[in-house]
């Protein structure tokens, strides 16, 4: 799973309030090139939610990101290519999201992460 799909999953379980980031449990991580495509991030920037993905990014293994957003990321190409990084190439393989209310873990196995409910979460 890629820190770009982490980044828009949330915790959907009834009466949950703060189900957005997801803690990560990392057991193995992988690194898959991809081709850089600075448009590409640049229009992604917005739709990011910085704070989380610098945790997520962290929790990998990865702290190349700044702490806080930069203002012109869109004009600096080194950190797009490190953003491009942290977002494309780092895949969780296999652990767990956790719900940051409830603690309940959602497994990921071979990068899929299982975010179906049991009934009585619905």
């Amino acid at each position: 799973m890629r820190l770009i799909t982490h980044n828009m999953l949330s915790c959907n379980i009834k009466g949950v309030a703060n189900g957005f980031p997801l803690k990560i449990e990392a057991e193995s991580v992988i690194e898959k090139e991809v081709d850089f495509n600075p448009d590409f991030l640049r229009h992604m920037f917005a739709k990011i939610e910085w704070k989380a993905l610098v945790e997520a990014a962290r929790s990998l293994g990865y702290s190349e990101l700044p702490e806080d957003s930069p203002a012109a990321a869109a004009e600096d190409e080194s950190l797009l290519k490190k953003l491009h990084h942290a977002l494309l190439e780092l895949h969780l393989e296999e652990g767990a999201l956790v719900c940051p209310e409830t603690g309940r873990r959602f497994p990921v196995t071979r990068g899929i992460p299982n975010m179906l409910l049991h009934e009585d979460e619905v």
